[in-house]
């Protein structure tokens, strides 16, 4: 397997605003040879709604963090893409424009991959996503944030899976038809854990993800559902893009109680480089933030969500004062996360992923063509390359494996 581009990457570092080159060319130079090796598997990128069309090409050079160059560029091999939906109301109306939102992304994906067969293929097991990067193409996944779209039944679960979904979370900010969420919409009147955890129509989702073959996601689900979850499935399960609380005390991330019982089921926790996830904003920030919102009236989630791209550059800009307080997140900052979940949850159930396109980003990985600098933190850590290889892909890839073998023994027991 040959990652065009990563040469390309190292040679340029020193000119490079974030790239940050081992100052041991010994360290500089096992880097490269294992970012060379390795399958560098991201988690989780978020895809617009026009995404493979004329409008955004993602063969080609764009303003998405993520496009087919930027991974040439800096080694990344495999993507999980999203198919993602906000959250709506749970009527037969909100059912219907959440679907069709989600059919749109999912044949934007088969159109990313229909159109660059050469240089990209859909894996539909861990054993095709090996084999599409060893023909040296990129590897695209399927992964469905929020089953929202699925309605007030599970019916459609087995049609997701024959497009090619292979994870789906259980939920997203505010509470769904299957459960709680790690963020209720305060703004609507939601309490914490409404509905105990996992709702019947919850259960019984989890119940037919294992027996379909497709990954259970915890990352947004409460506590208390994640944990329903892990004691439910007879699978492993994973977190697509999740931290770790006890360094960034924020909802979505995972306490170590968590961490554990992912573990213990075999499941792997895939650590998210979205930077106030990665370190959260400090009380000042905090209150920067509510001013500057409060001023552009953008207070609530609703009003951010219908700003126009002129009014969202306006705000992205006055942003910018929060990081004259106490700066950005960086990939240092990133690698505590996984230090941390790899001592928690031991090195076999440890993964990376970015939220590129929906939030993520850190300094020195703030696109694609940045991922070889996660690869030398690692090794600057001490990582071994067995190590590196189980964090970038092999863990992850496990599970989806040990989900597929539960589905067919769930159906031969049938």
């Amino acid at each position: 397997m040959r990652k065009i581009g990563v040469a390309l990457v190292s040679m340029l570092a020193a000119t490079s605003a974030t790239a940050q080159p081992l100052a041991d060319s010994a360290l500089e130079a096992k880097a490269l040879a294992i970012h060379e090796r390795v399958i560098a598997l991201d988690t989780h990128v978020d895809i617009p709604i026009d995404y493979a069309t004329a409008a955004v090409d993602p063969g080609g050079f764009t303003t998405l963090q993520v496009d087919l160059p930027k991974m040439r560029a800096g080694g990344l091999d495999a993507i999980f893409l999203i198919v993602y939906t906000g959250q709506g109301a749970l009527t037969p109306d909100g059912y219907a424009a959440a679907r069709e939102n989600a059919v749109a992304k999912a044949a934007a994906i088969h159109r990313l991959v229909s159109g660059y067969p050469d240089e990209i293929g859909l894996a539909l097991t861990a054993a095709g996503a090996r084999a599409i990067a060893r023909s040296g193409r990129k590897v695209a996944l399927i992964g469905m944030e929020n089953p929202y779209p699925l309605g007030p039944s599970i019916d459609d679960v087995e049609e997701w899976h024959a497009s090619g979904v292979r994870y789906m979370g259980l939920t997203h900010f505010g509470h769904n038809q299957f459960g709680d969420s790690s963020n209720p919409n305060t703004e609507a009147g939601e309490a914490e854990d409404l509905n105990g955890g996992l709702t019947d129509l919850g259960r019984a989702l989890v119940r037919e993800l294992n027996r379909v073959g497709i990954m259970i996601d915890v990352s947004h689900a409460s506590k208390m559902s994640m944990m329903q979850a892990v004691e439910l499935s007879e699978a492993p399960i994973i977190a697509s893009h999740s931290g770790a609380k006890a360094i960034g005390d924020v909802a979505r991330n995972l306490d170590d109680e968590q961490l554990k019982a992912l573990a213990e089921k075999g499941g792997v926790a895939q650590m998210v480089a979205l930077d106030t996830f990665v370190k959260p904003l400090i009380a000042e920030q905090e209150a920067l933030q509510k001013k500057i919102r409060k001023e552009m009236k953008l207070e609530t989630s609703a009003a951010r969500e219908a700003m126009s791209p002129e009014i969202e550059a306006q705000y992205n800009k006055r942003l910018e004062e929060l990081w004259t307080i106490s700066p950005r997140a960086t990939v240092a900052d990133y690698a505590d996360h996984i230090d941390h979940a790899v001592k928690v949850a031991g090195i076999n159930h440890v993964g990376i992923s970015s939220d590129f396109d929906g939030g993520g980003g850190v300094v020195g990985w703030k696109d694609a063509a940045e991922t070889l600098n996660v690869t030398r933190e690692l090794v600057r850590r001490g990582y071994s390359d067995k190590d590196i290889e189980k964090l970038w892909s092999g863990n992850l890839l496990r599970v989806m494996a040990d989900v597929d073998a539960t589905a067919t023994r769930i159906g031969k027991a049938r």
